[in-house]
């Protein structure tokens, strides 16, 4: 598929007639080489990296349609609304998809995929600024920071974020199709600007503000908002804005699809806190849109996850930060003659909002990656900005570049540190326990690093904090009552698991809650309440394959043998089990049948061959003398 070239920048604006040159063109190329080369060298410490237990299960490690790569039903299943993610991306579903088969579950692959991605964003963007204004070093400038930024880190090094990587990359696509459309409109070049968006909503939400910023590019560079009708005459502003809001209509109902979908799936899998109240949510929402400021200024004390304030944002904050921002917003307007100074203040305001909270999903207070698309108009603001001070005070080239690479050393080095923190989950936990407070989400995760790493007792802690952080988080009293379990806590350990069980909106995640109490209870010998809970994991998962192992094991127990047989098989049949088999042979040599009894101890050994009992079993009934069945 080839791309429609973007409109040459002499014919966006005729103040740069010579960009056309091929002397030009060769230093744009290189400089877009530069940008990529450069950026991929700045990540490259990503490649060292692993997966992370935040996520990377749901959309890798241990996600079993993405393990299998791209076969036909998996492509159905992308494009559907089951997945554990609660999300519709089905475009970064199959990325995904992509790379198991690339790389299997080599991390350093994934990550190299996410790493490309961003360099070849950061050269596009280049590419776009530089056509769209014919100006090379501001561009270049631009487009630098958007690679190196800190904030964008989260969006590159984590692996389960390919979607904000994946997203921008087909958005940029957009911004270049719709500029070559803008050149010349015609239907043909429409339909390229609809389908690059379209794909863009496919790989993931936070693009929906994006109709609402193509007008905001109207605006500027593009000029076709207010723009001159005849020489020394202005046409109107308001019939041609109606005009462009009217051409963006097809978007916009793309938008809509896509945000009704979104929404569809957080409400069946229970991802959206509804319960949250508006005033929580409008509170957040302002101070956050002064917080993110902020951090694009100096991005230090970086999280994966920021706890939600609730009802703790005094209001006081929320009104400074309120004014703070009505202020900016006056300046921004006092000076509108700059252009770029109104489009770069209202993309940053318009395309976060989408991810400011006000329809809030999961327990975050804030972001890094919400800022991938938002940060862009507050980059291009400021080195616009700037250009123009250094081109009043008449700077030299080589004193800019000396003043940029000053500027930008810091973004480089906090980039690089943080990409370090996510080197492992134990890492990017810790860390983010030391930058923020009162974060359950943090120590529920830190807890599980812990318990791979084979610290269970220090685990236990974590998880405590967890649970009186967030009562209410389901995990955190299922990893809590799993680390109790092993520590023979047994009254503990089902307390917990009850309160997972209480507190869980997700089948799989209740149906392991009772598969382990179950278990749990067979260690009690209270068989009674074993099998409840068994049978309550098995109505939620029929899949669950130790549950019926588990079920069989009580049936064959009380002699119940049919049953013990049928969940035993039902067992064996979910995936080849040693246990499974082996059980299965205990309750067909239990009901006399000796041949399938051989037989189940046989398969036992052929996964196993060094399982004992199976061994010791079948060897008893060979040498067992008379007639078997």
């Amino acid at each position: 598929m080839s791309l429609p070239p973007l409109p040459r920048a002499e014919e966006m604006n005729p103040a740069c007639s010579d960009s056309s040159r091929w002397s030009d063109r060769r230093v744009t190329l290189l400089l877009a080489f530069l940008l990529a080369i450069g950026t991929v060298i700045l990540y490259a410490p990503a490649m060292r990296n692993g997966f992370v237990n935040f996520d990377d299960p749901d959309y890798v490690t241990r996600n079993a349609r993405v393990l299998q790569g791209i076969t036909w039903p998996n492509l159905m299943w992308a494009f559907g609304t089951n997945n554990p993610a609660a999300n519709w991306h089905p475009l970064t579903w199959i990325s995904h998809m992509l790379d198991v088969q690339w790389y299997w579950i080599n991390p350093a692959g994934h990550h190299l995929s996410n790493v490309l991605l961003h360099a070849v964003n950061v050269a596009m963007l280049f590419l776009i600024l530089r056509r769209a204004t014919g100006r090379t070093l501001r561009s270049a400038a631009a487009a630098a920071i958007f690679g190196l930024h800190p904030l964008n880190v989260e969006s590159v090094a984590w692996i389960a974020e390919r979607k904000a990587v994946l997203c921008v990359f087909f958005l940029l696509l957009t911004l270049w199709a719709y500029g070559w459309y803008a050149r010349r409109p015609a239907l043909g070049r429409y339909v390229w600007v609809i389908l690059f968006f379209c794909m863009a909503v496919m790989a993931k939400i936070m693009v929906i503000a994006l109709p609402a910023g193509l007008l905001l590019l109207d605006y500027w560079p593009l000029r076709r908002l207010s723009g001159p009708a005849q020489p020394g005459e202005q046409r109107p502003f308001l019939p041609a804005f109606l005009r462009l809001g009217i051409e963006k209509i097809p978007l916009l109902l793309l938008a809509a699809a896509g945000a009704c979908m979104t929404i569809y799936i957080h409400r069946k899998e229970g991802a959206l806190a509804g319960a949250m109240p508006l005033s929580w949510r409008l509170r957040n929402a302002v101070y956050s849109y002064l917080a993110y400021l902020d951090k694009a200024i100096w991005p230090a004390h970086l999280a994966v996850f920021y706890p939600h304030p609730e009802n703790s944002l005094a209001w006081w904050k929320v009104i400074a930060a309120a004014l703070v921002l009505a202020g900016i917003s006056g300046i921004v307007w006092r000076f509108r003659e700059r252009r770029y100074l109104l489009m770069g203040w209202l993309w940053y305001l318009v395309t976060m909002f989408p991810m400011i909270g006000m329809v809030q999903s999961g327990r975050q207070g804030m972001a890094d990656r919400y800022m991938y698309i938002p940060l862009i108009g507050l980059i291009v603001a400021a080195v616009w900005l700037l250009g123009d001070w250094a081109e009043g005070v008449q700077w030299k080239a080589g004193l800019l570049a000396v003043v940029f690479v000053l500027v930008v050393s810091p973004y480089i080095h906090l980039t690089r540190n943080q990409i370090g923190y996510w080197h492992d989950s134990y890492t990017l936990f810790a860390h983010t326990l030391q930058v923020t407070k009162n974060n359950g989400i943090a120590e529920n995760n830190l807890g599980s690093a812990l318990v791979e790493m084979g610290q269970a007792p220090q685990a236990a802690l974590h998880f405590e904090a967890a649970v009186r952080l967030i009562p209410e988080l389901a995990s955190a009293h299922y990893n809590l009552a799993r680390v109790l379990q092993t520590q023979n806590r047994m009254e503990e350990a089902a307390r917990e698991y009850h309160l997972a069980i209480a507190a869980s909106s997700d089948a799989l995640e209740t149906a392991q809650a009772h598969n382990n109490l179950g278990i749990l209870y067979m260690v009690m010998n209270n068989s009674t309440a074993a099998l409840t809970e068994l049978n309550a994991a098995i109505a939620l998962n029929p899949d669950e394959q130790n549950s019926h192992i588990g079920r069989g094991m009580i049936e064959l127990q009380s002699w119940n043998l049919d049953a013990a047989i049928a969940d035993f098989s039902r067992a064996a049949a979910i995936s080849p089990s040693p246990t499974a088999c082996f059980w299965l042979g205990r309750a067909w040599e239990s009901k006399g049948d000796y041949r399938r009894a051989a037989s189940a101890y046989e398969a036992a050994l052929q996964l196993a061959p060094g399982f004992a009992d199976a061994r010791a079993r079948l060897q008893t009934l060979l040498n067992q003398p008379g007639e078997r069945k």
